[in-house]
């Protein structure tokens, strides 16, 4: 079963940036899609970077550029052990909470319905 635990999201004023961790654990996919999802009050979730087992990375249009998702991997299984997602000159309009999901390869850049394990979440608000 795979688990993750979020951290790094908070409160930040507008232009600021932070650093989001997401700890990974059971993990068992061979070839794999992991990424950062964020879901705003009344709003869909999104997502909002990918990265896979070659560290090919994905981002939603109006991120690239202001968001850099990174992992680490374990050095035996290859696996992912930590993810990482630096948000730089964030607005307001990036308060949301910020999910770490996992999936088979062919899951990024797809609907977040294609991710089979998502973390509980770490809150992120921009005030201007």
């Amino acid at each position: 079963q795979v688990q993750f635990v979020e951290s790094g999201g908070g409160s930040v004023q507008a232009g600021g940036s932070l650093r989001l961790s997401c700890e990974v654990s059971g993990y068992n996919y061979q070839l794999y899609c992991v990424g950062w999802f964020r879901q705003a009050p009344g709003k869909e979730r999104e997502e909002v970077a990918t990265i896979d087992n070659y560290d090919r990375t994905q981002y939603a249009r109006n991120l690239q550029g202001r968001f850099i998702i990174s992992q680490d991997k374990a050095k035996k299984t290859a696996y992912p052990k930590t993810l990482y997602l630096q948000m730089n000159d964030l607005p307001a309009e990036d308060s949301a909470t910020y999910y770490c999901a996992t999936g088979p390869r062919f899951a990024c850049g797809d609907t977040p319905d294609n991710m089979d394990y998502w973390g509980t979440g770490t809150l992120v608000t921009i005030s201007s």
